[in-house]
């Protein structure tokens, strides 16, 4: 009953918006943008081919089922400096709870950094700055609901703040992941995120004073008056993955990743991504992002990763690096710290 529930909400959810589509891509219709920017530096160096490989923390992200068998407390933090000058922060927290499943919590920060203030007569900024600035919080809970099936969902407050103009939402992600006996246990995971509120800016600067009539004397100068913005949706998605090991042996594993998009303002695409891993130790990632996308600015990825638990302590440590290429948009390098206690 409960896989039925959880698929027809699914269904409901992706038709929602795949019929408004008809064929535009609606891109730059959404709100909040900075959602979509990938998190993790293994992910990130797979293609973005991860909501059936997402196992551990970054899973709030990725596919919220994924912390659902998370073996100990884990925390993961990223900094990167993003595309065109901007900067984007994410930390998150996830813990077991036994047969209680898994709770964790993540925040998310991106910043445009300052910029001048501009107009018409004074081309070359003012020398009053001002700056962009989004914000997300989310708490999440998985657990399994049989020994193969996951399920997870985020709660999600969202802030965008630009000078003194700023809008609020909420929204929440829902994910599974299934484990197979399959071709080297093959797993499918699927996940929408960003099913919420629409956002609408609101603030000081939107208040203006006019005159009745500026041709007559007398008349009230300072008629206030309250510009109102169009309120626009969240950039919701839709993604389904399968992951498996294509080599598993005692020293080396060999993963093998694609993920299938539905976003609601873009059309659809595949990431691909592959992973080797020597012992657990070593990682050697690559990846692909929005396969057969029109006009779209992903590319080829790779990074590398280290993994090691501190001796005399039950503390591992994971260092990741990516590298992913967006085209006329240039690259980025992101790092990511991983911690498990």
């Amino acid at each position: 009953m409960k896989l039925r529930l959880i698929a027809i909400v699914y269904i409901l959810i992706f038709l929602s918006y795949a019929k408004a589509q008809q064929g535009v891509s609606k891109v730059g219709t959404t709100a909040a943008a900075f959602l979509e920017i990938p998190v993790g530096a293994r992910a990130m160096a797979m293609g973005n081919a991860y909501v059936a490989s997402a196992t551990d923390v970054s899973g709030i992200y990725w596919n919220p089922a994924g912390i659902a068998r998370i073996s100990s407390g884990q925390i993961l933090v990223q900094h990167s400096n993003w595309l065109a000058g901007t900067t984007f922060d994410y930390a998150a927290f996830a813990i077991p709870l036994g047969d209680l499943g898994s709770i964790g919590t993540s925040v998310t920060a991106f910043n445009s950094g300052d910029m001048q203030v501009r107009n018409e007569n004074f081309p070359d900024g003012t020398g009053i700055y001002f700056n962009a600035s989004d914000v997300a919080i989310s708490v999440s809970y998985a657990r399994p609901l049989t020994d193969r099936f996951s399920v997870g969902i985020n709660a999600k407050y969202i802030q965008q703040s630009i000078w003194h103009e700023s809008a609020t939402g909420f929204a929440i992600d829902i994910g599974t992941i299934f484990r197979t006996d399959f071709i080297g246990g093959l797993r499918i995971g699927a996940s929408i995120y960003n099913f919420g509120t629409d956002m609408q800016m609101t603030g000081a600067d939107l208040r203006q004073f006019h005159p009745i009539d500026p041709t007559k004397l007398g008349t009230n100068q300072n008629i206030p008056e309250d510009i109102e913005t169009a309120s626009w949706p969240l950039p919701l998605n839709f993604q389904f993955g399968l992951a498996t090991e294509a080599i598993k042996t005692a020293d080396n594993r060999l993963t093998i990743a694609l993920d299938a998009l539905y976003p609601s303002d873009n059309f659809e695409s595949l990431n691909l991504g592959v992973e080797y891993s020597y012992e657990e130790f070593l990682f050697i990632r690559a990846g692909y992002q929005s396969l057969f996308l029109k006009d779209g600015e992903g590319g080829a990825s790779a990074g590398i990763g280290l993994q090691h638990e501190l001796p005399y302590t039950n503390l591992s440590v994971a260092f990741d690096y990516s590298y992913n290429d967006f085209g006329r948009l240039a690259a980025t390098h992101t790092f990511t710290l991983r911690l498990s206690f």
